[in-house]
């Protein structure tokens, strides 16, 4: 199933409809794509175990390395700030970083597509710039992007400025 292009996150469409703006059957219709989408990922690491496994061996590196580097708690608030972005294509992937159930390398994709890696973060102070990559596998092809996030007056960050580099 291709990803509808104009499919918002489920913490978004929470939103919308909690707020009256998307009736209960938009919502639901919504949703269900959402959930369609993870059984195809299921299936598909059902069907090929070895591509799976070695896909979730480097996203355990790539989060250990996270953790280590900056905090597991600054890495899930980037990621969140991230899937808030309007627009952003990772938002399905990355929308429930919040929830310390489900492991941080669940939220990194290193080499299934579209990928998705933090290469760097430099935090200042109430200020946060991360290096991203994400899209196609391809390294002539991939996204490469350097957002700067700011805490908010409630201490969330809020994407201040995007640069495709």
């Amino acid at each position: 199933m291709e990803v509808p292009p104009n499919l918002l996150p489920p913490q978004q469409l929470t939103r919308l409809w909690e707020d009256g703006q998307l009736s209960r059957q938009e919502y639901q219709a919504a949703m269900a794509i959402h959930a369609q989408l993870i059984i195809e990922e299921m299936v598909e690491a059902r069907d090929n175990p070895v591509l799976s496994y070695l896909e979730h061996l480097l996203n355990q590196h790539a989060a250990t390395k996270l953790k280590q580097r900056y905090g597991e708690t600054i890495v899930r608030e980037v990621m969140l700030a991230l899937a808030e972005i309007p627009g952003f294509p990772l938002a399905l992937y990355l929308w429930n970083a919040g929830h310390w159930h489900v492991p941080l390398h669940c939220f990194l994709r290193s080499r299934k597509e579209p990928v998705f890696r933090i290469r760097d973060l430099r935090i200042a102070g109430p200020k946060v710039v991360v290096k991203i990559e994400y899209g196609s596998k391809d390294a002539r092809r991939v996204t490469r992007e350097e957002v700067t996030l700011r805490r908010n007056r409630i201490g969330e960050f809020v994407a201040e400025e995007r640069v495709q580099s």
